[in-house]
């Protein structure tokens, strides 16, 4: 071996023997951090934020709670559509609740429903009338059992100015409506509101009724006022020489009400600080 070689490689060792080495700087950089972690003193844990509700059980209940009661409400309805078309046929005798279960086919009902359908529900309904004995009947607006009771009534209502009735409360109150109003059709009128196209009755008076030359009715309807008010209608009849009729009716007299005269307060002429004694009285100071 070249001995050049051997004297450098001698000098290399003795030149890396002098230089410190880097295992030392590490073993004491991990003795300072337990030393830091020793004297720092652990921070305190923070709280878990609070867990959100549970949602999904309060949304369950709630459409529990609507199908329940939705549950109910569609028994209610069975049972009075059902009492109201046996009225319509003329079947009018009470049933017991139990009986009204069975013809809607509805005797799956619980307990909890039977009760709300006693004490509250077919109670409280307007359309249900409930027997002394605790059975059930519809209750119609009118109480009609035949075609004459409800002439009658129709008579009634025009005698004393209380005007039509509905179509459809009739319809509800007399049992076989359709063959009544067939025999009545020449002593009914109908009218129908703009509204609502719903029709009123009206009983047919025909002692009122008055032969109208026909004439005279082409003369009517070809005159247009779709465009006069009643001001102007009452100017056209005044330049034609017709007066319009007049409301005469009693005229309620606003009083005017009276202010009270204003009293004005008497002076009184009394003498004061004994005025009235000047020529009696002596001044003692000088004495």
């Amino acid at each position: 071996m070249d001995p050049a070689l051997l004297r450098e490689r001698e000098l290399f060792k003795l030149k890396a023997s002098a230089i410190p080495v880097v295992e030392k700087r590490l073993r004491e950089d991990n003795s300072n951090k337990d030393e830091f972690k020793r004297k720092s003193k652990p921070l305190p844990s923070m709280p878990r934020p609070p867990s959100p509700p549970n949602t999904s059980s309060s949304l369950n209940s709630y459409k529990s709670y609507g199908q329940s009661s939705q549950y109910k409400f569609g028994v209610l309805t069975k049972i009075v559509k059902y009492i109201r078309a046996r009225h319509q046929d003329g079947d009018d005798h009470p049933l017991t609740l139990d009986e009204l279960l069975d013809e809607t086919n509805q005797l799956d009902v619980g307990t909890k429903v039977k009760t709300w359908l006693e004490t509250e529900a077919l109670p409280g309904n307007p359309k249900i009338e409930r027997t002394p004995d605790g059975k059930y009947m519809f209750k119609p607006p009118y109480k009609l059992k035949d075609r004459k009771a409800l002439l009658k009534l129709l008579k009634q209502q025009d005698l004393k100015g209380l005007g039509g009735i509905m179509m459809d409360d009739i319809q509800e109150s007399l049992p076989n409506c359709e063959k009544a109003l067939k025999h009545l059709q020449n002593e009914i009128l109908y009218v129908c509101r703009p509204g609502d196209k719903k029709k009123v009755m009206f009983y047919n008076d025909k002692s009122a009724t008055i032969d109208i030359n026909e004439d005279f009715k082409k003369m009517w309807r070809s005159i247009a006022v779709e465009n006069m008010d009643d001001e102007k209608i009452e100017e056209h009849l005044e330049k034609q020489g017709i007066s319009s009729m007049q409301d005469n009716g009693i005229k309620k007299v606003n009083h005017v009400k009276r202010k009270k005269p204003v009293t004005k307060k008497r002076l009184s002429k009394r003498p004061r600080d004994n005025e009235h004694l000047a020529n009696v009285l002596e001044d003692y100071d000088t004495l």
